[in-house]
């Protein structure tokens, strides 16, 4: 197939390795990419977020699938554009990404659909952020209602530092303040035809910057897969698995299609394991990141074949996605100064040796090929993902392939499925 890739990070670059790894002939495409998905893929200057440019060029070059890899190109309405050129293509429409684009809608439809969360209220004022955040107590837990490239929430004992986060975040928007819940987290990802839906394998990801879950929310510092310790509490994985299904990811479907606005694309549901039970953090509307990485890593079904049939409406016919029996880490490299103020520009050294240990490969997030060398463009800049039989192992593979690479004051997490693994 000829297949159009959107996006620049970690996840578009996992995504497209999943393919290479087919050995299908794939020819692949990504817009706008990076250093290292130009490696893999040929790389088409164009912008991801712009629907008709998207749409001309997918038509123009005879595109077979195109994939919608962050959360922008979904709100801004790329996938309706193609789909109304009758061009496949695995992402939600603008309304169903709502599900990621507004808090308060995804509230509502879990509402609606009768799915276990917290309680939630949606502040329009400081005002109001200080009235429900004394209704639910501490900690405090306080998100913007829109996009914020996963920097949008705080959960802290400190009533001053909740307002300041609000009042950061609420001229772009409203908030939305929640109860917390406490237990340990799992993403889980669905991909979704608008009806049925087909899950792939839980994963658990680090959002602290820190060792110790220490220090600000980030866009993911790490993540590994699977979650042998479901089985403690569900029996086995799989029946975690099946009551997620059929508690989470149904009901929101088929609510989403009932309200006209049918789901077609990536359905993740961030999940917390509280005393009362399985509930739901929060939804996206595509891959998360760095969960992605670990994933698709130990993905065995072709990646191609789930997506398009999602993209055609026949998941039905497809079989449950297939995963290996070995582990999975990822640890991402993060510029100096993340996820404040990240220093970009500074050379990076070493990839091709982290590369070379056994096990490991890089999914670049933020990087460019200059006359200097490989450069960080971003905070987050490189994932080095590992597997192995265990997670000791595993886990041996990425540090020592993160101890090859240098970068002037970067920072990465040494405890990443460190529990796991002991």
């Amino acid at each position: 197939m000829k297949i159009l890739v959107l996006g620049s990070g970690a996840r578009e670059h996992a995504i497209i390795l999943a393919l290479r790894a087919e050995d299908a002939g794939h020819e692949i495409l990504a817009a706008p990419g990076n250093a290292g998905i130009g490696a893999d893929a040929a790389l088409i200057p164009i912008d991801p977020n712009d629907p008709a440019v998207v749409t001309s060029f997918a038509f123009e070059n005879a595109i077979d699938l195109v994939i919608i890899g962050p959360e922008a190109p979904l709100v801004a309405g790329v996938a309706d554009a193609l789909r109304g050129r009758g061009i496949p293509v695995f992402g939600p429409g603008k309304a169903a990404a709502q599900l990621e684009g507004s808090k308060a809608f995804a509230k509502r439809i879990m509402d609606a659909a009768g799915v276990p969360t917290g309680r939630a209220a949606r502040a329009r004022t400081l005002d109001e952020v200080a009235a429900a955040i004394d209704e639910y107590g501490a900690p405090y837990v306080v998100k913007a209602d829109g996009l914020a490239a996963g920097k949008g929430v705080i959960v802290t004992e400190d009533r001053a530092a909740a307002l300041a986060h609000a009042e950061t975040y609420l001229p772009a928007g409203g908030m939305l303040v929640e109860e917390f819940l406490s237990g340990p987290e799992v993403s889980l990802f669905f991909v979704s035809d608008g009806d049925t839906v087909r899950a792939l394998t839980p994963a658990q990801d680090f959002k602290r910057a820190y060792d110790g879950d220490a220090g600000p929310n980030t866009g993911g510092m790490g993540a590994y897969s699977p979650l042998p310790w479901l089985a403690e509490r569900f029996g086995s994985e799989a029946e975690f698995v099946a009551e997620v299904t059929r508690d989470v990811a149904q009901p929101v479907i088929r609510q989403l299609d009932a309200e006209g606005t049918p789901f077609i694309g990536l359905l993740y549901a961030g999940l917390i394991l509280t005393d009362e039970g399985v509930k739901v953090i929060e939804f996206n509307a595509r891959f998360g990141d760095p969960e992605t990485q670990v994933v698709l890593a130990r993905l065995r079904s072709p990646l191609s074949r789930l997506l398009l049939s999602a993209a055609a409406g026949t998941l039905e016919s497809e079989p449950e996605p297939e995963f290996g029996d070995d582990v999975a880490v990822t640890v991402v490299l993060a510029s100096e100064g993340y996820p404040e103020d990240p220093k970009t520009g500074r050379v990076i050294e070493g990839t091709d040796a982290a590369a070379s240990v056994d096990g490991v490969h890089l999914a670049h997030a933020a990087t460019r090929a200059e006359e200097a060398g490989l450069v960080a463009t971003g905070g987050r800049v490189l994932n080095v993902v590992a597997t192995g039989a265990d997670f000791a192992g595993a886990r041996a593979r990425a540090y020592d392939a993160l101890g090859r690479i240098t970068l002037e004051g970067s920072h990465f997490r040494t405890d990443i499925a460190a529990r796991v693994a002991e």
